[in-house]
């Protein structure tokens, strides 16, 4: 990918300016080209599999994610379009609505037409974005149109008006394509009503604060930025509509507030929740804040969070030797795919190329950056509403999010946990292994080591988040058994309480942390420490404080998605007669981290019904917690402040 020589005077962060997003826009775009059919109604990448919906849905997915960049880069550019982008997307319109079929794969009648738009079917969501991509350039496509394309395009967008979505961001998909179909006046009503009914279910799903759950109880994920608050929002200002914009847009200042503070000094964004293949569209909605003026960032600290989040994934590998986007993180990385996933999926980033849409002149684009709240000062911030502690170090710019809240569990039923949101946290330099324990404390039988199930918060404060579960062996509850689990942190470090009740006596526990990964690793273990170290200077640190010893660090070949070898450092126990407390102190940090080799100290009280716990932090804060079985209580003592000149 050939890119403009680096801005440091204007971008002195990224290097990175608006003619660097379009550049990087025209080389994905040019990649994918030669991939379409002869008629450029599907585009075919290559891939490892087919998603379950088989390969047309996939090719039909290659058009309309990649047609949305296109679309953002020629409405970018006031209707320029000297590639001729979208000549190829008119054609492809033309020839994908000429028969629809119902095969999923590419035999059968021209080869080329879409599938129809069913009952949770894929299709419904590729028409999202077709429509939306045809909603930004209107005046340059779609009222350019023969009429008997118009009329198969409406007719074939429209029947995601009258199928069911599953029940989660799905209901956005008829809403998106009900907003294009309401302005081209074809079926008005069925239109406006699928855009009343989206909103209506999103509605129900927001908890306050910014946040909502996506259709499951306590699903919390990337997808409260990409898609509940993108697509209201960018509906409310294509629509020109000042109520709705004022309404979501306050949802979505709100969820800025905080989720601004979830990108490294690195540029990566938080590795949790699923389709992480999607990389930067995290920064979409950083772009619609400021869109609308809806956000609580100065406008050179988003685009320099935005610009480095883009940079971060291009930097890594995420483009393969011929430029398309890979499914992973860095580069591929096939763990990390779902089955809904095909080779295009990836190109759903697209909308992280959302502040094209603002012009040249924006302050967006001509202000000098400003780091991001990560870069400027350490944060221990809780967040009630999913249940997370967010954690930040501005020496080595590592975020890290303690989790109580989010486990995607389904409503009716108890799933295996997912890691990438039943793990005790997440970070931006880290990810879940294969078969180790990072990140989660659990009851042992043999080999087995119990899952989470179902995540109860219990709140969360400065500095703190706490929940508690029923463990589960083979897919089945220990009965009467509950483990309360209460993260701390200030600055760098951690402190985990678990205190397991209803076991019986000898029940062996395991308690994990932070799994680094790279090419080289070196590791130790002594006197109830544990710790791993990678080449470039990440390092975890797992220190026993009650009831665990046994250190040792356990690795695996088969990495993460940020190394294709990583270990964690893990710490032994087993439960006594009556409730039993654990504690662990951890520690994650970067090259540049600053280490005093100073620790916490931590005192604990038995009381009557459970421990009190007392730590007192390096920077001279404090907190102190009531912790019962399902109970904690918790203070919060911030460090003095310093005097003025002292």
């Amino acid at each position: 990918m050939r890119l403009p020589p680096e801005d440091r005077k204007l971008s002195p962060y990224t290097g990175w300016t608006r003619s660097h997003w379009e550049a990087a826009a025209d080389a994905m775009l040019a990649a994918v080209a030669p991939h379409a059919t002869p008629g450029q109604a599907l585009i075919n990448l290559p891939g490892p599999r087919p998603s379950w919906s088989g390969p047309r849905s996939d090719g039909l997915e290659g058009y309309a994610r990649t047609f949305q960049l296109a679309a953002l880069r020629v409405a970018g550019a006031g209707g320029e379009d000297p590639a001729g982008l979208l000549d190829r997307y008119a054609a492809g319109l033309d020839a994908g609505t000429r028969h629809p079929t119902r095969a999923p794969e590419l035999t059968g009648g021209d080869g080329e037409s879409w599938p129809v738009i069913t009952d949770r079917g894929q299709p419904m969501v590729e028409a999202a974005t077709v429509a939306l991509a045809l909603r930004l350039t209107r005046p340059w496509l779609w009222d350019r149109l023969d009429d008997g394309v118009r009329e198969r395009a409406g007719r074939w967008l429209a029947e995601a008006l009258h199928r069911t979505p599953h029940e989660n961001n799905w209901w956005l998909f008829p809403l998106a394509v009900g907003g294009f179909l309401a302005e081209a006046g074809i079926e008005t009503v069925a239109a406006e009503a699928a855009v009343a009914r989206g909103l209506e279910k999103i509605d129900g799903w927001y908890l306050g604060g910014g946040w909502y759950t996506d259709g499951r109880p306590r699903a919390f994920d990337h997808y409260n930025g990409w898609a509940m608050h993108l697509t209201p929002v960018l509906h409310a200002h294509l629509a020109r509509d000042t109520a709705l914009t004022a309404r979501y847009g306050e949802r979505l200042a709100a969820y800025l507030d905080a989720y601004t503070g979830m990108f490294g000094g690195d540029g990566a964004p938080v590795h949790q929740g699923r389709s992480l293949s999607y990389r930067f569209a995290a920064a979409a909605p950083l772009w619609a804040g400021a869109l609308t003026g809806r956000t609580p960032l100065a406008p050179g600290a988003t685009r320099r969070i935005a610009s480095g989040a883009l940079r971060y994934f291009l930097d890594r590998g995420a483009l393969d030797a011929e430029g398309r986007l890979t499914l992973g993180w860095h580069g591929a990385h096939p763990p990390l795919v779902q089955p809904y996933s095909g080779p295009a999926s990836p190109y759903w980033s697209a909308s992280g190329f959302l502040g094209l849409l603002l012009p040249p002149d924006h302050p967006v684009w001509t202000a000098t950056e400003e780091p991001g709240p990560a870069e400027l000062a350490d944060t221990a911030r809780g967040l009630p509403e999913p249940g997370w502690l967010l954690q930040s170090t501005a020496a080595d710019g590592i975020v890290r999010l303690h989790n109580h809240g989010s486990d995607d569990q389904p409503a009716a039923e108890v799933a295996p946990d997912n890691p990438l949101y039943a793990a005790l946290a997440h970070s931006t330099v880290t990810g879940p292994t294969e078969g180790l324990p990072d990140n989660h404390f659990g009851l042992r039988d043999g080999d087995e080591v119990s899952e989470r199930g179902r995540i109860e918060p219990l709140g969360a404060g400065p500095g703190w988040a706490a929940s508690a579960h029923t463990p589960r062996l083979g897919g089945r509850p220990l009965p009467g058994v509950r483990v309360t689990s209460l993260s701390l942190a200030d600055g760098a470090e951690e402190v985990r309480l678990h205190l397991v009740s209803g076991a019986a006596p000898d029940t062996p526990v395991v308690c994990g942390g932070w799994a680094p990964a790279g090419e080289e690793l070196r590791t130790g273990a002594e006197d109830g420490t544990a710790w791993v170290r990678t080449a470039d200077g990440t390092h975890s640190e797992l220190r026993g404080l009650l009831g665990l010893a046994g250190a040792e660090v356990r690795t695996t070949a088969s990495g993460t998605a940020f190394g294709p070898r990583a270990a964690v450092p893990v710490l032994h126990g087993a439960t006594g007669a009556g409730g039993s407390l654990f504690l662990a102190a951890l520690r994650l940090t970067g090259a540049d981290a600053r280490d005093t080799g100073e620790r916490p100290r931590v005192r604990v009280t038995p009381r009557p019904a459970g421990w009190s716990v007392r730590v007192d932090w390096p920077g001279g804060g404090s907190h102190r917690a009531e912790v019962a079985a399902g109970s904690v209580r918790v203070a919060h003592s911030p460090a003095p402040r310093a005097e003025p000149g002292g």
